[in-house]
């Protein structure tokens, strides 16, 4: 599937790493995959909190490798142990200014998690859904090409830009490959929502109502008005922290605590990213889970 991948994108999307697709041709196919998978299977939990001054935090766990191979010896999974050595933090900047931050994984050139410093932060949670990445990869390869892979819609965003309002828009309007879910945050108080969206349509919103007491918003894997799996609950443990927490208490360092309760950390669990749009503080941290950690 990697081939036809590679042979069938488009000279645009190709060209945001050349040299990378150039100097390893005889194993593009498989470098042309890395760049895609996040299109059908991973885990995450992010949120956006708001303290009682108004200031905006923004912080993420990127879980990946679900079932895609078991370290006996080391009791993990193998992907997130390859993925820790990549793990980068990146400064894209045009004209010898900063455009946006993001911690992403070298050679991969869609982005998972970024922040416009001053202007907005988000990051991106795949959403399971019947109707996913695999049709959506299939219909691309068969010529069918409309729609998004949505780790470049996420950085053609942060790329393009200029506010909270024009990245809500264009996360909840272009058309993709797949369903996911969109967590945003701005740079103003009442500027934070989740936004779930299939692959053509937003299906909804959810936002920061500090007027009825909801101070943050949280995703992890699931539809806000459905129940979580039950082998896959993170979001209730993750929720009793904020709330035990607290608004006014509410900080990098305590919501760095939150995305470090078991079972919000586990296995999978890659790094943890945290974001404070208005100061520019953009930090990323490689974790690990040490037994006894589930899983997932």
């Amino acid at each position: 599937m990697s081939g036809a991948i590679l042979r069938r994108i488009d000279s645009n999307t190709a060209g945001l790493n050349p040299g990378l697709l150039f100097k390893v041709m005889h194993i593009a196919g498989e470098v042309m995959f890395f760049n895609v998978f996040y299109e059908i299977f991973t885990v995450c939990t992010s949120l956006v909190a708001e303290d009682t001054t108004g200031k905006l935090y923004h912080a993420r766990n990127l879980d990946f490798g679900l079932f895609l191979g078991w370290d006996i010896k080391k009791h993990s999974w193998e992907i997130p142990e390859y993925l820790r050595p990549l793990t980068v933090n990146l400064d894209f900047q045009r004209n010898n200014k900063t455009i946006f931050k993001s911690t992403n994984f070298a050679g991969y050139v869609g982005m998972l998690t970024g922040m416009r410093p001053g202007i907005f932060t988000l990051t991106m949670n795949e959403r399971f859904n019947i109707d996913g990445g695999y049709i959506g990869i299939i219909e691309w390869i068969l010529g069918k090409r409309d729609g998004f892979w949505m780790s470049f819609l996420t950085r053609s965003v942060l790329e393009n830009a200029t506010s909270y309002a024009q990245a809500k828009d264009q996360l909840t309007n272009t058309k993709m490959l797949a369903p996911a879910y969109f967590i945003l945050g701005g740079n103003r108080s009442g500027e934070g929502c989740v936004i779930t969206r299939s692959r053509k349509a937003c299906l909804d919103v959810w936002e920061l109502d500090l007027k009825h007491g909801s101070w943050y918003v949280l995703e992890t894997n699931y539809d806000r008005w459905k129940d979580p799996l039950f082998l896959d609950n993170r979001r209730t443990p993750a929720m009793k922290c904020l709330n035990e927490t607290t608004q006014k208490k509410i900080s990098l360092p305590a919501i760095y605590d939150v995305l470090s309760t078991k079972p919000v950390l586990n296995k999978l669990t890659t790094y943890t990213t945290l974001m404070e749009v208005s100061s520019g503080t953009f930090e990323a941290y490689l974790r690990d889970c040490p037994d006894p950690c589930i899983p997932w």
